[in-house]
């Protein structure tokens, strides 16, 4: 079963570290948010409300206009591949442009990445198979892994553990929950209301594009 421990408990009125500001595009918005280090927003709609896209504005991948900034730095002001590095998007099914997930990881990299492979079930034989051959449910947690090797500051996860099952799901949490509690800032899309109350510190509905509303999580899982 997924982990059952709550959100991590934030201190009182935490300095935001992310803001974002009037952010927008003709597929959605206005976005107005802030979070702070170690907070979760999890972030919940129908499917086509604009989750993804929403987080796609936020990482600069496609047009928009808007303030975002990160630790007071505006996206404006920083180097585009700067900026997605400390704040990374991770779709649901990752793009790999290698023969191999080794091959994504710079040595540095992938000495971070080794320990987690155990952590979330993988075998380290699974960084030299062909991606063509893994299941879909590997490919996922490889990408996760991907994405924390090079540390970002913001991860944008557009559901993560869709692909999972219970055993895996929780150890995603798990790790996720840790990293959280070391200062990692998460946004993250899932279908999934249980998985919102385990890692969400905050939760937003977003609906035909528009934020309709977001609430503290004060009933954890």
């Amino acid at each position: 079963m997924p982990s059952n421990q709550g959100p991590r408990q934030q201190s009182a009125n935490p300095e935001p570290a992310f803001r974002i500001r009037d952010l927008h595009s003709s597929n959605g918005g206005p976005y107005t948010l802030d979070a702070s280090k170690g907070e979760c927003i999890a972030i919940r709609g129908a499917s086509g409300s604009g989750k993804s896209v929403f987080l796609r504005m936020v990482a600069d991948l496609d047009p928009n206009t808007g303030e975002v900034s990160l630790d007071g730095m505006p996206r404006a002001r920083t180097p585009a591949p700067a900026w997605r590095r400390k704040v990374i998007y991770q779709a649901a099914e990752a793009a790999w442009w290698e023969p191999t997930a080794a091959l994504h990881f710079s040595p540095a990299e992938k000495d971070f990445a080794l320990p987690l492979l155990a952590r979330l079930g993988l075998g380290t034989n699974l960084m030299d198979s062909p991606i063509a051959r893994l299941s879909t449910g590997e490919r996922q947690r490889l990408a996760l892994i991907r994405s924390l090797s090079r540390q970002p500051v913001v991860l944008l996860l557009d559901e993560p553990t869709s692909s999972l099952d219970q055993e895996s799901t929780a150890a995603v949490e798990g790790l996720l929950r840790e990293l959280m509690g070391k200062g990692l800032c998460l946004l993250m899309v899932t279908h999934s209301p249980e998985q919102a109350q385990r890692l969400g510190t905050r939760i937003m509905e977003i609906e035909q594009g528009r934020m309709r509303h977001q609430h503290h999580n004060s009933q954890p899982y």
